[in-house]
């Protein structure tokens, strides 16, 4: 594995946000989401895409709050551009589980 710099790490603009439109996205190669999210009024309505399709719902996403690195350059997935990226862990099945505050945070917070 390799290390990484502390001062690198602070580079990371780690955010909590709250999804506020779930989409099919189906011209992915595996099964996912279109997203929409609201990172507040510093950043704005982002978008990415999400293989998260086997774990939850479009109805299970709405309103959530999840943590995401916002200051990723763009990626474009098939006919999407992903402006952000959604972070998660795997379960024992290795159904991806996405990593998000266990009380709701205001959209700005931010890992410290």
């Amino acid at each position: 594995m390799e290390e990484v710099l502390y001062n690198d790490f602070l580079k990371i603009q780690l955010r909590v946000w709250t999804i506020t439109r779930v989409e099919e996205f189906p011209e992915a190669i595996n099964p996912s989401y279109k997203l929409r999210i609201d990172f507040g009024a510093e950043i704005g309505v982002k978008k990415s895409s999400a293989q998260i399709t086997t774990t939850y719902s479009m109805d299970d996403l709405l309103k959530t709050q999840v943590l995401a690195v916002v200051n990723f350059a763009p990626k474009q997935i098939g006919p999407f551009m992903s402006e952000c990226l959604v972070t998660w862990f795997t379960d024992e099945e290795w159904n991806i589980i996405l990593a998000r505050p266990q009380v709701k945070v205001p959209n700005w917070s931010y890992l410290h």
